[in-house]
């Protein structure tokens, strides 16, 4: 344990009030390449404590940087804590109280902590170098790479006390077809350990395919009937409908959901929270409240099985939290979801021959309590008689909630992007 976490921790047990500390240290380089030239590296060091204090059911939080204070310091960072719970009006329910943590593998390489600033800063350079070696004569590629180590912990006055550890490494790559038939092609992906420079080239390859489609790609004529959903545009329709099921939002009425046992899906469709899987970018053992992790269904064949919770929102609900508290050493606790996992259905879609939407954006714009969306089409394309025919610049219009009950298969082949996993998913749709 940190000198100074000890020494405020037991500042802590002295006085009359309720707590949480939360504390973390990390440091991660970033790589910026623009045009296949590496332009930009930085270099990025935090640490820092948030502390949370209830006093007369009332709630007061404030965070200091830094893991080194004297003793005086961090007195007087309690004192304001305290003065600030003692006039604050946010309610307070009590912190988590102590229970067993799940072994969670995968999420610490120690390849990541000890590679040296220099030795990343070659690998984004040999990045840089495989977009040149791979851009041919009609795309433009840039992209970007970042390593990050991260220690972090909780405890409170209940019992909790929990350390941890992660790694991080991001890699996208991003492309660009220029002149008269111009398109862009992107790609991302996360990993919690080191990744050779062959996974660096498969995401160049990636970008610079779905740029050559863009190219390709025209306004597809109106079109309302089944289509298939690739991962990505089904996890921007799955955005707007999870801002339903955070329990601040059922809390306060601003989800279209009070209770569970709705049918709000097709019986293909099962959706599931999960941060116990190994290796995973939204994976832990714990959450920002010292919640242990769990494996959460939201929907179960159609069917809404839980909401995400943290326990504030658990405990104003009357239910218990999911594990979903989601924070840094800056901001108090909110709610959000860890890996997010379309369980794959018995579908061949991967053979499907008709409309399909591979990205869409402008989920931000969409009112998640009535569902209603209208969505800019990025890239899709219709296969017919095995020949793929792209288009963009659409709109994909409707209501989630319709989209989501007009589910009628999944595919078995899944694909990860991020902390999202799923196969592709056949429903029913608009394009514009």
């Amino acid at each position: 344990m940190n000198s100074s976490v000890e020494t405020l921790v037991s500042i802590l047990e002295r006085g009359n009030v309720e707590w949480e500390l939360y504390w973390e240290v990390g440091r991660g380089g970033s790589f910026r390449i623009e045009r296949e030239r590496l332009e930009r590296s930085q270099r990025k060091f935090y640490s820092g404590m948030g502390l949370r204090v209830g006093y007369n059911g009332r709630l007061g939080f404030s965070y200091i940087t830094g893991l080194n204070h004297d003793r005086e310091a961090l007195e007087e960072f309690v004192k304001r804590t305290v003065k600030l719970a003692r006039v604050s009006e946010i309610p307070f329910r009590g912190f988590p109280a102590p229970s067993k943590v799940p072994r969670v593998d995968g999420l610490y390489d120690r390849r990541i902590e000890d590679i040296p600033f220099e030795e990343a800063h070659s690998l984004a350079e040999e990045f840089a170098g495989k977009m040149r070696e791979l851009k041919g004569d009609s795309l433009t590629l840039s992209g970007s790479l970042a390593l990050g180590v991260n220690s972090y912990g909780v405890a409170n006055s209940s019992g909790v006390f929990l350390e941890g550890r992660s790694t991080g490494m991001s890699v996208s790559a991003y492309a660009v077809v220029e002149g008269t038939r111009p398109g862009t092609g992107y790609h991302y992906q996360s990993y919690r350990s080191l990744r050779p420079l062959e996974e660096l080239e498969r995401s160049i390859a990636l970008a610079g395919e779905e740029a050559l489609l863009s190219s390709a790609a025209e306004r597809l004529e109106p079109f309302s009937g089944e289509l298939v959903l690739e991962p990505s545009a089904f996890q921007s329709l799955l955005g707007i409908f999870l801002e339903n099921l955070y329990g601040d939002s059922v809390y306060f009425g601003r989800s279209r959901f009070s209770g569970t046992g709705e049918e709000v899906a097709g019986e293909a469709l099962t959706l599931v929270d999960d941060p116990t899987l190994p290796g995973l970018p939204g994976s832990y053992p714990f959450d920002g409240e010292g919640t242990p992790g769990r494996r959460t269904v939201l929907i179960e064949k159609g069917l809404l099985r839980n909401f995400l919770l943290d326990h504030t929102y658990g405990s104003f609900l009357g239910m218990e939290s999911t594990g979903n508290a989601v924070r840094d050493f800056r901001t108090v606790p909110h709610i959000g979801t860890s890996n997010l996992v379309v369980e794959p259905g018995k579908e061949r879609l991967e053979d499907y021959e008709g409309v399909v939407v591979r990205r869409v954006f402008g989920e931000h714009t969409a009112n998640p309590v009535s569902g209603d969306f209208s969505l800019t089409v990025e890239l899709g394309y219709v296969i017919k008689n095995g020949e793929l025919r792209p288009f963009r610049d659409n709109m994909l219009t409707g209501n989630v909630f319709e989209v989501l009950r007009s589910v009628s298969s999944v595919g078995r082949e899944s694909v990860r992007e991020g902390s999202f996993i799923s196969p592709r998913v056949l429903t029913v749709g608009r394009i514009v």
